[in-house]
């Protein structure tokens, strides 16, 4: 039986280049636009918006990653459940999707391409996604994901830079996937990993769609950043600070225990040192730092809404089947922390 896993050292969302790194890199790039982009890569959105019309715009988005569970059709779901997120952070509606493969020969002789190819296909096809064509290369380290490209109203468009003082925060799934992917290789915490493999394959359509009911003031979904890195970027896009309460923050089951063996990606310490303006309150025990700064793969949503709102929208979410939504924190007036651990 093939296991993914051993043919990558970092998987998932954690094999990203370093969030300071790349910044250091695209302030030196030059950024073609026009008059009809909307969103672009200068600042730190999930996607990129492309007005069409008075009443219609394109959302696009790509990505791809390195294994982070063994098993091919759970590659694939995870793989492309990641890649449509983006969308949905953006309050958009996905359309079409390009498969992005990068294999070992063997590897797809062996019918294991097959499988990661269908187990995107099982999640797309709950979306109502359709797959129009992709592109592969030979490659050592089995890599895939997609391009996604979706469609929005112009005027309807969320962003991650719009919270207000006051907002609540909610957070749709749970945090420590890098976590338990660690606990995976080692074969320890089953329960936790799979409650992992299931959440980082569930779409956040049903979040996103029930969301657009309710006024949304920032969203960005959080991945390999980090809830620290994301949550950091929304604080200084928004220019305010954010208050996290770690006793809110749902977890996979047994995610404290794990990560206080030490089982904590390399990309977490990564974080720590790329995301600056992060303070911890002294009674907070050091296993949340590595928690908050676990690099996650297909995580939840994180929305900045009114506070009057948030109750009925976690209900909501709950009704709709988010189980995990939850409201994790608020944003405050912009102060010596862009993010405040409590």
């Amino acid at each position: 039986m093939v296991k993914l896993t051993t043919y990558a050292a970092k998987g998932g969302c954690a094999c990203k280049i370093g969030p300071h790194i790349l910044a250091s890199v695209l302030q030196q790039v030059r950024v073609p636009t026009n008059e009809h982009v909307l969103v672009d890569m200068k600042g730190a959105d999930d996607a990129g918006v492309y007005r069409l019309t008075d009443d219609a715009a394109l959302v696009q988005t790509l990505d791809f990653f390195t294994p982070i569970v063994d098993d091919p059709r759970t590659f694939g779901r995870i793989a492309a459940a990641n890649s449509v997120s983006d969308i949905y952070a953006m309050g958009g509606r996905p359309l079409t999707a390009m498969n992005i493969v990068g294999f070992p020969v063997p590897l797809v002789e062996q019918g294991v391409l097959t499988e990661v190819l269908n187990g995107a296909a099982d999640i797309l096809e709950s979306a109502g996604i359709a797959v129009v064509g992709g592109h592969s290369i030979e490659n050592e380290t089995p890599i895939f994901g997609l391009s996604v490209t979706g469609v929005i109203h112009p005027d309807k468009v969320w962003k991650n830079s719009g919270a207000k003082v006051g907002d609540a925060l909610i957070l749709t799934k749970p945090i420590g996937t890098g976590i338990m992917s660690t606990a995976l290789k080692g074969g320890v915490f089953e329960i936790g990993t799979q409650e992992a493999a299931n959440s980082m394959f569930t779409l956040n359509k049903a979040a996103a769609e029930t969301a657009q009911h309710f006024t949304v003031h920032a969203c960005t979904d959080v991945t390999g950043f980090s809830l620290m890195g994301h949550g950091r970027e929304m604080a200084d896009g928004s220019d305010v600070s954010i208050v996290i309460n770690t006793a809110q923050l749902p977890l996979f089951t047994d995610t404290v225990e794990a990560a206080s063996m030490g089982l904590v990606p390399a990309a977490t310490y990564g974080n720590r040192k790329a995301v600056s303006g992060i303070c911890f309150a002294e009674n907070v025990d050091e296993v949340w730092s590595d928690i908050c700064f676990d690099p996650q793969t297909s995580g939840g949503l994180l929305l900045a809404v009114p506070p009057e709102e948030a109750d009925d929208l976690v209900k909501a979410m709950h009704e709709a089947g988010v189980v995990a939504a939850t409201r994790i924190g608020e944003v405050v007036t912009k102060g010596d922390c862009a993010v405040y651990v409590k």
